[in-house]
């Protein structure tokens, strides 16, 4: 048993990285509780392990009295001279136990503890490894689904991607191989579990982080990033040096470096635009890919009236309002649009009121006077 238990304990240590203490003590404080329960629960039976040779000792301590009313606990001090003469002007004596039959029991709490132990071990190494890559984007195989659940190979572990965190108009089976995006990795009592998506903003940033050299190296930034996952993307970006053109970068040659990003979202349409401070220019910018004739804005409101051609008010607004519903996540603002049209109207109306106003402020002004 003593051998057994010292090379599965120094083998554990070297394969999983555990210590060799952690081990033993784990499988001493075990053993302990199987022993304690073999002698009736009895909280003054011990065991030790040997950390050299792993040597198991067990016994019970008793304590030393005139007259013995507990076998169990005492042991009477005519005893003590005459089996630990050395011992009688102690409190208490330790008397080894019969280890007979408890080999088994030995074995097999080892094992468990061992067992356990390795898990535990691995699991906080999932997790270590894990905690620092939210955040990034990492390739795994789909192995199954489950509960609204798929269940992604990851190396060493599984990864989690909710139904509801995918592309609505992807179909992922068994054996496909994604790229995911790291929201979070949880602790819980069945060990960490990695929370990945590929519906959230992040995983388009990071995707042309990956496409993008200039972004990677910090010399073109990600100002902001809004998204209707499988429909449209709209990200503004701005360079930190005058000699790079922020949006041709992220376009690439001929359009690559998009059309990539393009391709591993199935289809979904991506407006890249220039960051810049003003915001009517930010505005007609969002509002990409229509175009845009006037603006106004009211700063303290944040909100703003656009005006765009009759031919340019479905574009702008985009299907079921979503451009200029992402256009108002991205910049900040309330956006109004209306047509030349509407606004052309606005302006008469407002015009005929003014005419209005001041033909009554004459009549009233040309009016004669009556002395009372």
């Amino acid at each position: 048993m003593t051998k057994e238990l010292c090379h599965a304990v120094e083998q554990i240590s070297r394969e999983k990285g555990i210590d060799k203490g952690i081990l033993l003590t784990a499988i001493e404080a075990a053993l302990l509780s199987a022993a304690r329960k073999k002698y009736g629960g009895r909280t003054n039976v011990h065991l030790k392990i040997d950390s050299k040779n792993c040597t198991i000792s067990i016994y019970e301590t008793k304590i030393i009295v005139e007259k013995v009313s507990d076998k169990d606990a005492e042991i009477s001090k005519a005893d003590v001279k005459k089996f630990f003469p050395d011992k009688v002007d102690a409190e208490s004596v330790d008397l080894p136990l019969d280890l007979q039959d408890f080999g088994r029991i030995a074995a097999q709490t080892a094992k468990q503890v061992i067992f356990q132990k390795v898990r535990e071990a691995e699991r906080d190494v999932i997790y270590s490894q894990f905690k620092d890559k939210v955040g990034q984007i990492i390739s795994g195989l789909i192995m199954r689904k489950e509960k609204g659940y798929y269940y992604i190979n990851i190396g060493k572990t599984e990864a989690v991607l909710p139904q509801s965190s995918t592309l609505p108009v992807e179909n992922l089976r068994r054996g496909d191989t994604v790229r995911v995006y790291i929201e979070d990795v949880r602790i819980t009592p069945k060990g960490p579990i990695i929370i990945v998506s590929r519906a959230t903003p992040q995983f388009v940033a990071e995707l042309f982080k990956m496409e993008v050299p200039e972004i990677y190296e910090g010399l073109v930034k990600i100002k902001d990033i809004v998204r209707e996952p499988g429909e449209r993307t709209k990200i503004a970006v701005f360079s930190t040096d005058t000699s790079i053109d922020p949006v041709g970068a992220c376009v690439g040659m001929k359009g690559t470096r998009v059309q990539s990003i393009v391709r591993e979202l199935h289809g979904e349409r991506i407006d890249i635009i220039p960051w810049t401070d003003d915001p009517r220019m930010l505005i007609a910018r969002a509002l990409s890919p229509a175009s845009v004739e006037r603006i106004g804005i009211n700063e303290d409101s944040k909100t703003a009236m656009v005006v765009v051609n009759d031919q340019q008010l479905s574009l702008a607004i985009g299907k079921r309002g979503q451009n200029v519903r992402l256009a108002m996540k991205l910049t900040g603002w309330d956006i109004d649009i209306i047509s030349d049209t509407e606004y052309g109207k606005i302006k008469m109306e407002e015009a005929d009121k003014t005419l209005e106003d001041t033909l009554r402020k004459e009549a009233q002004k040309n009016k004669p006077s009556v002395d009372g």
